[in-house]
Formats: C-alpha cells, sequence, structure tokens
C-alpha cells in the first residue's frame, strides 16, 4: 500500500510556523511536520494534544515502589527475618534507597517501552524519511493527498502563498 504526500520545504522556522496557521484555517488536514530540531510551539499550531505519558510514568513509577516495598517487606520480614543491629524486621527508613532506585528503574524502562508502542518506532531495516534535509537545515512539511493526487496543484499554490521555498510530490510505501 503506498501513499502520496505534498512536500512542503521551509528555510525558516517562522514562516513554518505561520505556514501550519494558515494551512490549517485553509481545511487542510496536515499529515506531519519535520524540523531538524524542536520548534517552538508547533504542537499547539498543530492542534496536537498533550501527551498523557506523564500519567504512564505515574504509575509506572507506583509500581516500582509498590514492588520494591513488597519485595524487601517479604523477603526480610517474612521469608529470611534477620536481626541487622537489633532494628526491626520491617524497617521502613532502611527500605528508602533500594525503594527509590526500583521506582526510578520501572519508570525509566516502562517510559521507553510505551514511548516506542505507542509511536511505532520499533527496530527495522529500511526507515522511512520524507526528505533528507528535514535532518540537516530544512524544515518540510507533509500533507498527505488522496489517491489520485489531484489536488497536488492547489496544495502547491497554497504552500507557496506560505512561503514554502519548495513543493514536492513524494510516494511512500506503508511496510
Amino acid at each position: 500500500m503506498t501513499k502520496q504526500f505534498a512536500l512542503g520545504i521551509f528555510e525558516d522556522e517562522d514562516v513554518l510556523l505561520h505556514a501550519v496557521e494558515n494551512v490549517r484555517a485553509a481545511g487542510v488536514k496536515i499529515y506531519d511536520v519535520f524540523s531538524p530540531y524542536p520548534v517552538h510551539g508547533i504542537d499547539d499550531a498543530l492542534g496536537i494534544e498533550r501527551s498523557r505519558l506523564p500519567i504512564a510514568a505515574f504509575f509506572f513509577g507506583l509500581t516500582g515502589l509498590s514492588f520494591a516495598l513488597w519485595m524487601q517487606i517479604y523477603m526480610l520480614g517474612f521469608d529470611w527475618p534477620m536481626i541487622i543491629g537489633g532494628k526491626p524486621h520491617i524497617a521502613l527508613p532502611a527500605f528508602i534507597p533500594v525503594a527509590f532506585e526500583l521506582t526510578v528503574f520501572f519508570t525509566c524502562h516502562g517510559m521507553a517501552l510505551t514511548f516506542f508502542t505507542i509511536t511505532g518506532l520499533y527496530p527495522r531495516f529500511k526507515t522511512h524519511v520524507m526528505d533528507v534535509r528535514a535532518t540537516d537545515d530544512k524544515f518540510v512539511m507533509a500533507i498527505e493527498l488522496d489517491e489520485t493526487g489531484s489536488q497536488f496543484s492547489r496544495l502547491t499554490q497554497l504552500l507557496r502563498d506560505n512561503g514554502a521555498s519548495e513543493v514536492n510530490q513524494k510516494e511512500m510505501s506503508k511496510n
């Protein structure tokens, strides 16, 4: 299955931000914007909602903390109770370092797996790149075309009117 895209190449991030607002105001759905570095305000301009990833991080951390406390309480209180320095079997202040480390461990690994799952960034043999210059010094706005690609001339004019230095048509296979 292949998809066709209209790629608007921009030289400046401010021009890109204004173009994104104008193109969306014209009723065109933008597939994605690619840039060599993060552009402040691009998420708002594209209408992207705030990520719910911090909620997942909280629950991964809570899971790590719960596991750490359960593990230490079970091991030192029930499975193999030992009196160390006259402390009680379940001494919570002594559990803080391990609980902190496992909280961070679970949060980091859970966030990485969640991020890769949500974004679909799995290891693959070939990475799909819209335009190689987006990793160097250009800003690329990708707009998905219909099967016939009939609106390409209209999009070309719209993108050029909004400051695109170049407009290309690219076909990408979905593998």
